[in-house]
């Protein structure tokens, strides 16, 4: 399978990360800070000419609609799912500092082996919802990097797991996945 063309407003990406051969996800060099990291993806849609959907940039929002609805079909193991991200936010989560720690963090095979193994373990999850585990892992870990990088003491991103682990009303989830 060939992948689509990433080139967004003529940027090249830093990473490519081609995901069940539905999903491509790719990493460009964001605004916001030095090392600021911007997530945008293409998904395979075989009702357009070129097989893909127009690039997209994923927001909190969808994720969490997603584990929403991944929650609706097996709560436990979404439980444990999102308890396995607080892990990865807690204890392997840190900001972007050198162009070395951003290459070797956005190494795609190694950063692809690490999700596939780690999906593995919430395959009940795989087929719920509008998008695989392994493209849900792959975001979160990315969007984790991009919020400490931009503001070490962030919080919105471990803030929506836990409201989503706790079962917050639909409200308060979607307060925290927009806040701008």
């Amino acid at each position: 399978m060939s992948l689509p063309n990433m080139l967004s407003r003529g940027k090249e990406p830093l990473a490519v990360f081609p995901v069940n051969g539905k999903y491509v996800l790719a990493v460009y060099k964001g605004k916001i800070s030095e090392f600021d990291l911007l997530l945008k993806y293409r998904q395979r849609d075989d009702s357009k000419k070129s097989g893909w959907s127009n690039i997209r940039t994923p927001k909190h929002i969808h994720w969490a609609v997603d584990v929403l609805l991944k929650m609706h079909s097996n709560e436990e193991e979404t439980k444990r799912f999102l308890d396995f991200l607080t892990m990865i936010w807690d204890t392997q989560t840190v900001p972007l500092r050198t162009e070395v720690e951003r290459r070797n963090r956005l190494d795609v095979d190694r950063l692809l082996t690490e999700v596939n193994i780690e999906a593995l373990n919430y395959e009940s999850l795989a087929d719920k919802g509008e998008y695989s585990i392994k493209f849900l892992i792959l975001i979160a870990r990315l969007l984790m990097i991009q919020e400490k990088t931009n503001m070490e003491t962030a919080f919105m991103f471990k803030q929506l797991i836990d409201a989503l682990k706790a079962g917050q009303d639909i409200f308060k989830i979607i307060s925290i996945a927009t806040h701008r």
